[in-house]
């Protein structure tokens, strides 16, 4: 069946040019689509691939070589005097699931040993040289095969080092990613590496969604015909696109265009110098897209709109874009002396036009909470850098950075059983395993004689994600403007390092006389933190109720995500209010909690104070933390203290 064709795409004029602009030059890094589900992101990254100009390789080559200039250290080289054949560019799919060996490749660990020869088995970025490399939901991926990824898409080579044997291999490709926000964001570090961005959301006009229907319903009953609708266009666009890769070694980037885009990006105070790289590289493509042989304004405030926007974020609670005006300023403040000659924004003949906002749908309100008693709700204040809480005990979950977890990567602390046969071979034991069987194999040379028995596997420790949970109480007890400022700060803060520690978050509430699951466990922690930002207060105390609802949460995620340890955070003053027996119950509540990493987050305030909080902890053996130590400077000044009074 026939893709669907790139032309025949409704809207999504953004997400058409920065894909076309990375296909033109793929050192501009790559394009990071964003957008929310079912707005033809994958179709558009798996049509563009037909698009491309076909690539000659050198016949046998593993590695797809081009016969004008093989790779000097290609594993299946060398290469002179082999003949070659033409086939089209290749689209390579990176499942989300993919092992680190599947990507980069691997060795072929007993041929090594027992042969003394390198046999590489090539992956998934040998398979994208020369071609496109796409990876859906780029978001959930396991942030070191993203390194792997975008360190290969700069460099253009992929080395692969197991054991002491080091190969390396050519790997240049148009890596595309594209990921829904509301699954959890990438790192900024990561975002950073991405050359362009793009934000998609599905048209609010009614008259453009009845013709994506329409479209789509035609291809579903006959793709043949409809991509022959299309052909023409495609064909056009295509040769576009080979033309301007033609021209654009002779495009020149002159001074004063690298003025603007140095003052842009000083304007947007954006960090390093890849921004200022990427946008150059981005206006060249651009240039030469319109068919110029010189960068002009136009090019660069084009390149400047799609290569900026995520290098702006601070962390994951800022939206991401660029200020129209902002951007229009900084143009103008580079050229001091225009001349009459500049006619401005829309200068230029370019093939497309200028990109206009991508509608936004509408932004979503919080959710009322159960109970009764006056609502009011209070924002929070500057967040901090939080103290870690770590999960007691090894753990075999996601790879992440919190709690000490038997991984695939990292410190290698001994052998796996002889049983367990995945993971990376342990050099060491696997000699060990066969040095007393030599005699017995008839080893009469240097070539160690290995089977498949002998194989052992590295044991590694690194460190995983983990599930956290946040029980806050909403209640009227906590509603005290400055304390509920303090209380919404510190449970942002303890966010954010989820977020960087890849964790998995979720928020039950509990106020008047009930609990609500807010938000439900996702790697998302922006929406945890639009919920927090909204959430109301006022009304009795119903602890026992957050409680329960808290293990009910963790029982079905254990049985959703088994490898997730579980770490609870219960931000509360302890007071239970709601109810007959309301500390009872709340007591007999924490003691179905009592096998759960725990931290109770002690909010209460005042002079008087009754010690409910570290009442709760002790029945929930969890750690009591005070509010005002939740702060990691606040623990490092507490250490200091006693260091002092102990000297």
């Amino acid at each position: 069946m026939k893709p669907y064709p790139f032309t025949a795409v409704v809207g999504l004029p953004d997400l058409r040019l920065a894909l076309v602009l990375s296909s033109i030059s793929p050192a501009v890094g790559g394009v990071l689509v964003r957008g929310e589900k079912g707005t033809a992101k994958s179709t558009m990254v798996r049509a563009l691939a037909g698009l491309l100009p076909g690539v000659d390789v050198v016949d046998g080559c593993r590695f797809s070589c081009d016969p004008a200039a093989p790779d000097p250290l290609c594993p299946d080289g060398p290469h002179d005097g082999a003949t070659s054949h033409r086939r089209p560019a290749k689209l390579v799919e990176l499942p989300v699931g993919a092992a680190e060996d599947r990507v980069i490749g691997s060795l072929h660990l007993e041929r090594a040993l027992a042969e003394g020869v390198t046999d590489f088995q090539p992956g998934l970025l040998a398979a994208a040289h020369r071609g496109l490399l796409y990876v859906d939901e780029v978001n959930l991926l396991h942030d070191h095969l993203v390194d792997t990824l975008l360190d290969a898409a700069a460099m253009g080579r992929a080395t692969v080092e197991r054991e002491g044997v080091s190969v390396s291999h050519a790997a240049r490709f148009v890596l595309i990613g594209t990921m829904n926000p509301e699954e959890g964001e990438l790192r900024p570090q990561l975002l950073d590496r991405f050359g362009l961005t793009v934000e998609v959301a599905s048209s609010r006009d009614p008259e453009q969604r009845v013709e994506v229907v329409r479209r789509r319903l035609a291809y579903e009953a006959d793709p043949d015909a409809f991509a022959a609708q299309y052909a023409d266009e495609d064909a056009k666009l295509a040769a576009d696109i080979e033309a301007a890769q033609r021209l654009l070694p002779a495009v020149k980037l002159p001074d004063d265009a690298l003025r603007q885009i140095a003052e842009i990006c000083a304007s947007f105070e954006v960090d390093g110098m890849r921004a200022d790289i990427v946008t150059a590289r981005a206006a060249v493509a651009h240039a030469a897209w319109a068919g110029r042989d010189e960068v002009t304004t136009d090019d660069v405030r084009v390149a400047a709109r799609l290569a900026l926007p995520h290098r702006r974020r601070r962390n994951p609670f800022d939206a991401p874009g660029i200020s129209e005006e902002q951007l229009e300023q900084a143009l103008q403040d580079a050229q001091p002396d225009p001349g009459p000659e500049d006619d401005g924004p829309g200068s230029g003949s370019t093939p497309e036009e200028a990109p206009p906002e991508v509608p936004q749908g509408d932004a979503p309100q919080p959710r009322q909470q159960n109970g009764g008693g006056q609502q009011k709700t209070v924002g929070a204040g500057e967040t901090f850098k939080a103290r870690v809480f770590r999960v007691k005990g090894m753990g075999e979950g996601e790879r992440g950075r919190r709690s000490r977890a038997i991984t695939d990567s990292g410190r290698t602390i001994g052998v796996q059983p002889p049983s367990v046969r995945d993971g990376r071979p342990h050099l060491v034991a696997t000699v060990k395993a066969a040095a007393p069987h030599q005699k017995s194999r008839g080893r009469d040379g240097a070539a160690l004689k290995l089977r498949p028995e002998d194989l052992r596997y590295a044991l590694r420790e690194g460190r995983e994600g983990n599930l956290v949970l946040f029980c806050v109480d909403a209640s009227g007890s906590m509603g005290a403007k400055a304390r509920m400022r303090e209380v919404k700060s510190a449970v942002l803060s303890l966010l954010l390092d989820a977020y960087q520690r890849r964790d998995k978050v979720g928020l039950v509430t509990f106020r008047g006389n009930a609990a609500e699951l807010a938000l439900p466990p996702t790697i998302s922690v922006d929406a945890a933190a639009s919920r927090l930002e909204g959430l109301p207060t006022g009304g009795r105390t119903p602890l026992a109720e957050g409680l329960l609802e808290a293990a009910r949460v963790l029982r079905v995620e254990e049985i959703r995500d088994p490898r997730r340890r579980p770490l609870l955070v219960v931000v509360t003053d302890g007071r239970a209010t709601s109810g007959p027996d309301a500390v009872a119950r709340a007591q007999a509540a924490a003691g179905l909690l009592t096998g759960v990493t725990t931290v109770v987050m002690d909010c209460e305030s005042g002079k008087m104070r009754l010690g409910l909080a570290a009442d709760l902890a002790a029945h929930l053996g969890a750690e009591h933390v005070p509010l005002a130590d939740v702060a990691a400077e606040s623990l490092a000044s507490a250490v200091r203290a006693r260091t002092g009074k102990a000297a």
